[in-house]
């Protein structure tokens, strides 16, 4: 079963009992894609044909700390979290991470199999941050530190690929744990975590995220 909540992110998850969750993954809209968006760098961040969305709001980097604070309260002793970014966002998120309570392991880098718009060595990768709270072994120990798979052309604004996401809510969780997602968007992580029997909660203030969820995965 997963449940879907519209409701602003932080107050999404001020809701929530502390050490209720597994799992914490999520793609904040965070300001640096609104620069890449202004400049027309990348026709990802566009409103696609397949659907309807306007550009979602930006969560600022200013309200980074309120957020991974909540995060750290919301998650189980022994818990991880991943959160996906660019190289810039990452510089910000790291030291906040950390200020909050998270161990940082490391970058997980996510291989697009493709080739990005721009101008200066073109993009071919995203960057996926691996937070630890307490400490807890990945499921599996033969997983890369570099994750291919092809990027989702024509979907949601930086729709991830469900298959991705399925992999890290694996390595980080069991059966039946809670998978929660404060900004869902296309909702490729509440897909992933129900498709391997996790129970799933979901966070978006924009309809459209609602209206794309429902339409494609319900």
């Amino acid at each position: 079963m997963i449940e879907l909540f519209k409701d602003d992110a932080v107050d999404w998850l001020k809701t929530l009992p502390s050490g209720s969750v597994d799992l914490v993954v999520t793609d904040p809209p965070y300001e640096s894609l609104e620069k890449h968006r202004k400049v027309g760098t990348t026709t990802r961040l566009k409103v696609s044909n397949a659907s309807s969305n306007e550009w979602f709001s930006i969560f600022p980097n200013d309200r980074f700390e309120s957020l991974l604070h909540e995060i750290y309260r919301v998650l189980k002793k022994n818990s991880h979290f991943y959160i996906f970014c660019d190289q810039e966002t990452m510089f910000v998120l790291k030291p906040i991470g950390e200020q909050v309570g998270f161990k940082f392991w490391k970058p997980i880098v996510w291989n697009k199999m493709a080739i990005g718009m721009g101008y200066h060595y073109r993009a071919k990768y995203e960057f996926i941050l691996f937070f630890e709270k307490g400490k807890r072994k990945l499921n599996s120990f033969s997983i890369p530190d570099i994750l291919e798979s092809k990027r989702i052309r024509g979907g949601y604004p930086t729709e991830k690929p469900v298959d991705l996401l399925e992999l890290l809510i694996a390595q980080s969780t069991s059966e039946g744990d809670l998978v929660i997602d404060p900004f869902f968007g296309s909702g490729s992580a509440l897909k992933a975590a129900n498709n391997i029997n996790r129970s799933v909660m979901g966070n978006d203030i924009s309809d459209s995220a609602h209206e794309y969820f429902n339409k494609k995965y319900r």
